[in-house]
């Protein structure tokens, strides 16, 4: 681990201390929220609850990790590296357990026929599954800082369902704005957008290695970049889930006057 200045700490320790009260609170408001949604649509609900409380617990234990990792040296005033190493696979554990669940959140609020929603379902999950599991096998080497090695392959098989996903996932939000209200169809489609930007910052601190980024820098850059990304992937993303079951439950509510 790099040397860091005083500032670049804090930021880190702030950001992650911002993100687990993010995802406690947001835990909290779905599980109060939960029975103000249909039962039909009530799983996105209960799927978010489950998101952000994995998330919450994994980020202490990353904060834990981080305060572990590094000492104020009291002479020159910055943090050095204690030894004890910083375990930023507790990310990767997230991930395989958060991605699926945020997959179903999606899913259910498109509102498909119950056989469809299944066979969506499945084919997303195995493919995020093999995503973060062949992601992980490249994660893991950290040395190398060249496209054409271990960390490139598995690097390039993980994109493989990557792409796979998001194509079937904005292809699928395209056709369910088609049949729903403009409210809703807004909301689907700022579902789809925020997916697009926060998942597409995770190929990017993968590569960072490629492109010579390395040092306090690059570390401070990627564990803020998770942060915030995480932040707007599983609490903002759940609230416009909460939304878009919200308005669908109405839409049923009326439906049965």
């Amino acid at each position: 681990m790099p040397d860091l200045s005083v500032g670049q700490y804090q930021l880190v320790y702030n950001l992650l201390s911002l993100t687990i009260a993010a995802f406690f609170a947001s835990f909290v408001f779905y599980v109060l929220t939960r029975n103000d949604i249909a039962p039909r649509y009530r799983g996105s609900i209960i799927a978010s609850a489950l998101v952000v409380f994995i998330a919450g617990y994994h980020y202490v234990r990353i904060f834990g990790s981080w305060e572990a990792a590094y000492a104020l040296d009291p002479v020159l005033q910055i943090y050095r590296a204690t030894g004890i190493p910083f375990n930023d696979g507790y990310r990767y554990v997230d991930w395989l357990l958060t991605v699926p669940l945020l997959l179903v959140e999606l899913v259910i609020v498109l509102s498909l026929a119950k056989k469809d929603t299944g066979l969506l379902l499945a084919k997303m999950i195995i493919a995020s599954v093999l995503m973060i599991g062949l992601g992980y096998l490249g994660e893991i080497d950290r040395t190398s800082s060249s496209v054409f090695s271990n960390r490139g392959f598995w690097g390039l098989l993980s994109s493989i369902p990557f792409a796979y996903i998001l194509f079937v996932l904005l292809k699928e939000i395209r056709a369910s704005m088609a049949r729903s209200k403009p409210e809703i169809a807004v909301l689907l489609r700022n579902a789809g957008l925020l997916t697009l930007f926060t998942w597409g910052f995770y190929p990017i601190a993968f590569m960072a290695p490629f492109f010579g980024l390395s040092g306090s820098n690059a570390e401070v850059f990627l564990q803020s970049g998770y942060s915030i990304a995480d932040m707007a992937a599983k609490a903002g993303y759940g609230l416009i889930i909460y939304n878009i079951a919200r308005l669908r439950t109405e839409e049923l509510q009326k439906g049965s006057v």
